[in-house]
């Protein structure tokens, strides 16, 4: 509209121009040519800038034409368009969603969750986005978000979302919503689950009941190295008694009367002094005494 205005403007301006000649007086023709011409220079300028549209960097245009919306959008920068057709820009920037949201666990006990859901326009569907669902698709996003995390909590008992399964449920919620919404023309960065909360004597419950697993587990790893130990004890002492009747079983009284006879005749070659005293009975060692 306001192209035809600047367009209708010029023209007038122009024709008041062409008709200055029939003012009497130089003076006040000159002015009015000058008035003219600023006008509709000015005019002919602004129907000139209508053709060139400039589209912000991080924004993608999509083009409506009387109605006509084309799919192909404008990326970033200058472009030369129909002066009838209006332009309207959409971020492709990476936004933010924070939200608490109350949910139930698995047995029904009430959860209060701070989510955050971080998603972009998907360039390509840009055109597909506004002409379903507009300029603003904050709460349709929203609605989807709680939606999805509602349903995945639900599947898990209050203890495991409070501890050992929180990280398995953030990424259920990411893998969730990286199905859904695509579909509306948005790409899903990350789901994140920020914090839980829960009634004070539900915490306590929960924080109690972890305390008892661990006391549990600690004893139980206490009890296992105590059971090692026993069994390394019990090798140590079969393997002792082994070698104790090996030996044993070797030292016959033939073998122990030979071994005496080596030594006394080591000790009779020695140059040192002793008295050598050999046993008479069977089986007897020799006694060495020093004098």
């Amino acid at each position: 509209m306001s192209f035809i205005v600047s367009l209708v403007t010029s023209l007038i301006a122009i024709l008041v121009y062409l008709n200055t000649h029939s003012i009497s007086g130089e003076r006040s023709r000159l002015a009015i040519r000058t008035i003219m011409m600023l006008i509709g220079s000015i005019a002919v300028l602004n129907s000139f800038s209508r053709l060139l549209v400039i589209v912000p960097p991080g924004n993608v245009g999509v083009v409506n034409l009387f109605g006509e919306v084309p799919e192909t959008t404008l990326n970033p920068g200058v472009h030369l368009l129909n002066p009838f057709s209006k332009v309207l820009n959409f971020s492709t920037r990476l936004k933010d969603i924070k939200e608490n949201i109350d949910a139930t666990s698995q047995e029904g006990l009430s959860l209060n969750l701070d989510v955050s859901l971080q998603y972009k326009l998907d360039p390509q569907k840009a055109a597909t986005v506004y002409k379903t669902i507009g300029t603003d698709e904050t709460q349709l996003v929203i609605s989807r978000f709680r939606s999805t995390v509602r349903a995945i909590t639900a599947n898990y008992p209050a203890n495991a979302i409070y501890s050992t399964k929180r990280q398995e449920i953030a990424q259920k919620i990411d893998q969730q919503l990286t199905k859904e919404i695509p579909a509306l023309g948005f790409i899903v960065e990350e789901a994140l689950l920020r914090n839980i909360k829960m009634p004070d004597t539900l915490q306590a419950a929960i924080q109690n009941k972890l305390k008892t697993e661990q006391e549990n587990q600690q004893m139980k790893f206490v009890l296992e190295k105590e059971r090692q130990e026993a069994e390394r004890k019990l090798i140590e002492a079969r393997g002792i008694a082994d070698s104790q009747k090996i030996i044993s079983g070797g030292l016959s009284n033939q073998v122990l009367q030979l071994r005496a006879i080596e030594a006394t005749e080591k000790l009779a070659q020695s140059n040192n002094s002793k008295l050598v005293i050999i046993g008479s009975e069977k089986g007897s060692l020799p006694i060495m005494i020093q004098p």
